[in-house]
């Protein structure tokens, strides 16, 4: 049940502070639990390439990197906020629905497409699984800090 009155512009204002604290969160939670083994190139490095249309030095390589991930991160928390505003029911699992279908739509769908990453069957196990959970923990936190800001809003 809302406490308060909805509204769009506050919880996507919510939900971009939850997405930077989700992205910190997720940044954590793949120190632990690596992505990719060393040498293969993320997907937001081989986008700055892309996008640019030359390979990047190291040091422009880790500032997209860290531009994209933040970036995404806290947009991707804005659109969850403005929609859990217009519909809470979206909030399922405290966040974590809303982390693993990111993932659904990023890492084994979109960014295949695009041939910035392999196609989901071809991921290593190892890579999926850390997606998967570092998508949840970044939904996770993501939906709490949301909740707590728009809480106070």
């Amino acid at each position: 049940m809302t406490t308060h009155q909805r509204s769009v512009l506050k919880g996507a204002a919510a939900g971009l502070i939850g997405g930077l604290a989700g992205a910190g969160a997720k940044a954590l939670a793949e120190q632990l639990f690596p992505p990719r083994t060393k040498g293969q190139t993320p997907p937001s490095v081989a986008l700055a390439e892309q996008v640019a249309g030359h390979p990047l030095p190291p040091a422009e390589k880790q500032a997209a990197m860290q531009t994209i991930h933040w970036g995404f991160g806290a947009v991707a928390g804005a659109v969850y906020g403005a929609m859990v505003e217009l519909e809470p029911s979206l909030g399922a699992w405290r966040g974590a629905a809303f982390g693993l279908s990111l993932n659904k739509i990023t890492h084994e769908t979109v960014l295949p497409r695009m041939g910035l990453a392999a196609p989901k069957e071809q991921q290593p196990s190892q890579e999926r699984i850390s997606e998967w959970v570092t998508h949840a923990v970044y939904g996770i936190f993501t939906d709490a800090v949301r909740r707590i800001v728009r809480r106070n809003l």
